[in-house]
């Protein structure tokens, strides 16, 4: 299983509204992000907008493909782009994953 950390940076005006979207993440988004290998996913938000992202999956490209390959998440996307400072296309585009230095197990 890999560990996957990523960060993003969410536009600080739009901290409170960000927040409330993922209060609310659609069922078919939840469901479409279980079935292509997303698990234990996680997002912490610091109130300047720096947004750290987890998963766990067996293979994070193969997780991102089949993601790709849904309109759940293209319109997820969609929606979400606004709220990115500086976005360079989708936002689940620019998930690179952090090298693991340490691992505690």
């Amino acid at each position: 299983m890999q560990r996957i950390c990523f960060i993003l940076q969410v536009r600080p005006e739009r901290l409170a509204e960000y927040k409330e979207r993922h209060r609310n993440v659609w069922p078919e988004m939840r469901d479409a992000l279980s079935k292509t290998g997303w698990h234990n996913y996680s997002l912490f938000l610091r109130d300047d907008g720096l947004l750290i992202g987890y998963v766990e999956t067996p293979d994070f490209d193969a997780a991102r493909r089949g993601m790709e390959a849904l309109a759940v998440n293209a319109q997820w996307q969609k929606e979400m782009q606004p709220f990115f400072a500086a976005p360079r296309g989708r936002p689940d585009e620019n998930m690179l994953p952090l090298e693991e230095i340490f691992h505690l197990e």
